[in-house]
């Protein structure tokens, strides 16, 4: 199977700790994204180069999906099985991934991710990660 494909994402189960955030896959396997997300509103825009992971949440907070943007490394049975999406853009190229929530693919190898947490009714992360670290972010309301 190709590795540059569009893949829809199903439902995960997602828990909120003092630490992170974790997230449980469809293969019952989990991860931690660690550390507390510093708040953002409107746009984020990641450093060069970052894997970009955008997870919204449920009302419940206890359910979400997740994209991977423009992973170009993980298989399309990988993500299937597992449950997480992905979206591929060209540079220039922008998709609404969750009902207000965007992303797009920007110069210099960067990923802009716009989010409304009112709009998408629950809670919006962006995970970005390369060898060197990760960085966490959670969309806020600006009022």
């Amino acid at each position: 199977m190709s590795a540059r494909n569009d893949v829809a994402p199903s439902t995960l189960g997602v828990e909120l700790l003092e630490h992170g955030v974790q997230v449980e896959y469809t293969d019952g396997r989990t991860t931690l994204y660690r550390g507390v997300p510093e708040k953002v509103d409107g746009t984020l825009t990641t450093s060069p180069g970052k894997q970009v992971h955008v997870l919204v949440t449920d009302p419940t907070e206890t359910e979400g999906v997740m994209v991977y943007v423009n992973d170009l490394k993980t298989h399309d049975d990988i993500l299937e099985s597992t449950g997480v999406g992905r979206v591929i853009l060209e540079k220039g190229e922008e998709e609404e991934i969750f009902p207000g929530v965007t992303v797009r693919s920007v110069a210099g190898m960067r990923t802009e991710v716009e989010a409304d947490p009112e709009e998408a009714r629950g809670r919006v992360f962006v995970f970005a990660e390369d060898d060197w670290g990760e960085d966490s972010y959670e969309f806020v309301d600006e009022d």
